[in-house]
Order: structure tokens, then sequence, then C-alpha cells
């Protein structure tokens, strides 16, 4: 079960990668409808006939999308009409989602190693601070591997 979760986390991370950079891509302030749209010189009412729709459905439309109320479907159809494809995706913070998982367990596995160290200060067997390390290390590799529900608590 393990590896089963690494070898989707992996096979994940590889279909993500043509996403990666375009977190910094702005979307302009107009929406990308109106934006396009207008950079091909096309009037709604232009884009609508291509869509079997009205000036102002156009309208509505790109106003949607300005607030973030279009549906998918919605930016696909436009899409079509604008011979453009309609793309979406997710761009990992940490760079890949295997580094994300690796991020958590060392947080998780410090959470454990400090709970552990104070107990154990309390009852006077304190650890030295260069076992706690190769604790959390230990540690993070396990909870890694694993990869258990907790995790994300």
């Amino acid at each position: 079960m393990r590896n089963k979760k690494h070898l989707l986390i992996k096979q994940l991370d590889l279909s993500l990668v043509p996403f990666h950079g375009l977190e910094k891509v702005l979307v302009p302030e107009k929406g990308w409808i109106s934006t396009i749209r207008s950079g091909l010189n096309m009037t709604m009412e232009q884009l609508g006939k291509r869509l079997n729709l009205s000036k102002g459905a156009i309208q509505k439309i790109e106003q949607r999308e300005v607030t973030g109320q279009i549906t998918f479907n919605k930016m696909k159809q436009i899409g079509m009409g604008l011979n453009l494809h309609f793309v979406y995706g997710f761009v990992p913070k940490d760079g890949t989602l295997e580094k994300f998982v690796e991020v958590k367990a060392n947080e998780l596995a410090k959470e454990i190693a400090s709970r552990t160290h104070q107990t154990m200060k309390l009852e006077n067997q304190e650890i030295n601070p260069k076992k706690i390390s190769q604790s959390i290390v230990e540690l993070t590799k396990e909870l890694k591997l694993e990869m258990k529900k907790s995790l994300w608590q």
C-alpha cells in the first residue's frame, strides 16, 4: 500500500509539471474572456453570434468571470467560440506534492518529538539535542512512507 501511495504522488507530480510557473500568471483585471475578445478586436455581438448567444449573455458571462461565478463548462464553451482550449490545474506551493508531504511529515515529527522530549524532561530523562534531531529525521521518513490521514490534521 505504501508504494502505491508514493507511486500515485510521483505520477501526480509528473502530471502537474506543465503547470509549474503558471502561478505567476496574473488574471487580467477584466478577466480572460473580455481581454482576449478585445485583443482580437471582436465585439460581444460577434462572439455571441459564434456561440448562439446574445450580446447581453456575453456581457453577463464576462462579469461572472470577473466575480468568480462562472462555471468550467461555460469557460470551455467560450473557449470554443474563441478557438482556444480552456485549461485549469493546480501548482504545488512547495514545488511538488512529494515535497508537500515531506514538509507536513517533518512538522508532525517535530511536534511528536517535542511532546516526547517534554515528557522525558519531566521524568528527568532528558535527551540530548543531537538525538532529538536524529529522531525527527527518522520519524519524518517513517511518517512520509506511511502517509496516514493523521498527517493532515
